[in-house]
């Protein structure tokens, strides 16, 4: 049985109007004008257990909105959706046991507590015992590099420290689902990578179902086989990561190295394809896949050619692109 399964999922939100000024303000107390914004507009897909799958989208997507409702925080508009058997909404305690939702910008630690006791306080509400509450910390502590910061206050904490006590939390009574709502955001190269690490080996070893919202291209590429893109709430993509660069990016990157006192013009270059960047040692082109052997042919035949090499539009420029469509 699927891990997720959803249906045509709606969530239209109505928002009240308001006029300008004073009057405005006055106007608005006798009579409303409302909007209907729809943030998830018949969204479909479905979930096996065990995978690790990238939600990309634009700010205002709908990616928040839908984790939010399979969270059951929001009831739909309209459609179905079923999560380890549950619907979401319903948030029967059966499912809440089961399912961990994490928000890049949210907090669920006290503030002014130590991290310990925060973690103690989940224990007692999810029912682990002290022994496997000291031996899953401990564990995942030493796993993210903050197993010394366990007794220091939240508010003390770093933002990267911070971010990977959250990520302890929401662990802690090994759930089924863990739904990420960037996990990363704001952290250093180093921080992210610790998590992507953690992520990926939790995800190995517990078989946890995960699905990851992410800006940063790189968690998606560490970490995700499969992407769902959404667009003005609707379904993109929905399929391996690596079919994105065949089916969006029509071009390759060929970049040559000259020898020294070689010289060429944009004009000369240009029938090969669009120059993308140009130094005095190298040129690097877009050249449609369908003629890069033969541009590389001519490239070598007419120009004195130290090296060459043959590359992918990297994915961070491929999404850009769908996003800006």
């Amino acid at each position: 049985m699927p891990a997720i399964e959803v249906s045509d999922l709606t969530k239209a939100f109505r928002t009240y109007k308001k006029q300008p000024g004073f009057r405005g303000a006055v106007k608005g107390l006798f009579r409303r004008t409302y909007e209907q914004t729809v943030a998830v507009k018949d969204v479909s897909f479905t979930i096996e257990p065990g995978e690790l799958v990238g939600f990309l989208g634009p700010n205002g997507a709908g990616k928040t909105t839908t984790l939010k409702m399979l969270a059951g925080l929001l009831y739909p508009t309209s459609g179905s959706a079923r999560v380890l058997g549950y619907v979401p909404w319903k948030r029967d305690d059966g499912y809440r046991r089961q399912f961990a939702l994490l928000l890049g910008q949210k907090n669920q630690l006290w503030w002014d507590l130590p991290a310990r006791e925060s973690l103690e306080l989940n224990a007692k509400i999810y029912g682990i015992s002290a022994a496997a509450l000291e031996r899953t910390v401990a564990e995942m502590g030493e796993l993210l590099g903050v197993r010394d910061k366990l007794d220091v206050s939240v508010r003390e904490l770093s933002l990267g420290e911070r971010t990977k006590m959250e990520l302890i939390a929401s662990l802690l009574h090994r759930p089924k689902v863990l739904f990420l709502d960037e996990p990363t955001i704001g952290l250093d190269v180093v921080s992210q990578k610790t998590v992507r690490e953690f992520l990926r080996a939790h995800n190995a070893k517990q078989k946890t179902t995960v699905v990851l919202t992410s800006h940063y291209m790189t968690d998606i590429q560490e970490l995700c086989e499969r992407v769902i893109i959404i667009d003005h709430g609707k379904i993109f993509f929905d399929g391996r990561l690596s079919d994105i660069v065949d089916r969006f990016a029509d071009s390759k990157l060929v970049t040559i190295q000259c020898e020294a006192g070689a010289s060429w013009s944009g004009e000369n270059l240009s029938r090969f394809g669009e120059v993308a960047e140009q130094t005095p040692g190298s040129i690097k082109l877009k050249v449609k896949r369908d003629r890069v052997i033969p541009v590389c042919k001519a490239l070598l035949d007419e120009l004195p050619v130290s090296d060459i090499d043959i590359q992918e539009i990297p994915i961070e420029e491929v999404i850009r692109r769908i996003f800006a469509r």
